[in-house]
């Protein structure tokens, strides 16, 4: 039986680890995953959930802060032949790379080389793609540029968001990998080396990609609303007080309106005008309440028709 490692730290691995877990083919070695880290509000140490799987199934876990030479050398006295990573959070060195025999092959969220990088599945809803993927690659010291083995397509709908687009995403992991696993084991592999001049890259998100710019079409404000669920969010400032929103909607606007106008507000929703279009948000919320629907919010919070965001 082949044994394996698996190297990730993201709960969107967590369906491919159980494929793996009950194949017949593969053996999961081990597991090398991010320390356990401060979380919650009392910030105790917590491992995260590749780590939390790995331990209740009795599989080696090792979690160092930044792999290196101890790693490798692990990795060669525990007989791995192959390397599967998904969602780990580091970039791994040569040495760590070419120890497997089969290789170190990395499940990248996009099709390939579409939206390489940190936020993928944000980038996707974001570009309006209407469908993205699981990309099987092997790892290379470049950014997300190895040669492709094989990708499982799915759909993105006008609903998803990005945790719609994960979960789909997630489970994608596991017909990509299972189908390739006979042809990883006997070396019958031919990897498709990546079209540089169609590449496109998408960076970390950071909090402030929540903040809401109405000089945007309301096509891709909404968009934004979709990709940035949970988090950081929507929102944008009514005079000092920060309003989150959610339940976005593209509708006909006022031409004459400058963007940021509010057009409504009322019970059925906050609508804004935009360079192009209007939006209208479903759902709304204060600092220190809730997320409501327009009804409720509106009967404790007044917002001026024709003042501008």
């Amino acid at each position: 039986m082949t044994k394996i490692l698996f190297m990730g730290s993201d709960a969107i691995a967590l369906p491919v680890l159980e494929s793996l877990r009950e194949s017949s083919q593969v053996e999961i070695a081990g597991v090398m995953t991010q320390p356990d880290r401060p979380s919650g509000r009392g910030k105790k140490l917590r491992m995260n959930p590749v780590k939390a799987w790995a331990v209740d199934h009795g599989i080696e876990t090792r979690d160092p802060e930044k792999p290196g030479k101890d790693e490798v050398q692990w990795l060669q006295e525990s007989g791995i032949q192959l390397s599967l990573v998904m969602a780990y959070g580091h970039m791994l060195k040569r040495d760590l790379l070419d120890a497997p025999l089969l290789g170190t092959w990395n499940l990248h969220a996009s099709i390939l080389p579409l939206h390489r990088g940190a936020s993928p599945i944000e980038s996707a809803i974001l570009s309006g793609d209407s469908e993205t993927g699981v990309s099987l690659m092997k790892i290379i010291p470049r950014m997300d540029a190895g040669p492709v083995l094989d990708v499982e397509r799915v759909t993105i709908t006008p609903a998803d968001t990005s945790p719609t687009l994960r979960e789909k995403l997630s489970q994608a992991c596991s017909p990509l990998v299972s189908r390739n696993l006979k042809n990883f084991i006997s070396g019958n592999i031919h990897p498709t080396e990546q079209d540089e001049t169609s590449a496109t890259y998408c960076s970390k998100i950071s909090k402030d990609d929540g903040r809401l710019d109405f000089n945007l079409s309301a096509i891709d404000l909404e968009r934004r609303t979709r990709a940035f669920t949970p988090w950081p969010g929507s929102f944008f400032d009514y005079g000092d007080i920060r309003i989150k929103v959610a339940g976005a909607r593209v509708e006909v606007a006022d031409p004459q309106s400058s963007p940021g106008t509010i057009l409504s507000a009322d019970k059925e929703g906050l609508l804004v005008s935009t360079t192009s279009g209007a939006i209208r948000f479903l759902h709304l919320q204060r600092p220190g309440g809730r997320m409501m629907e327009a009804t409720a919010f509106f009967l404790g919070f007044e917002m001026t028709v024709g003042s501008v965001l």
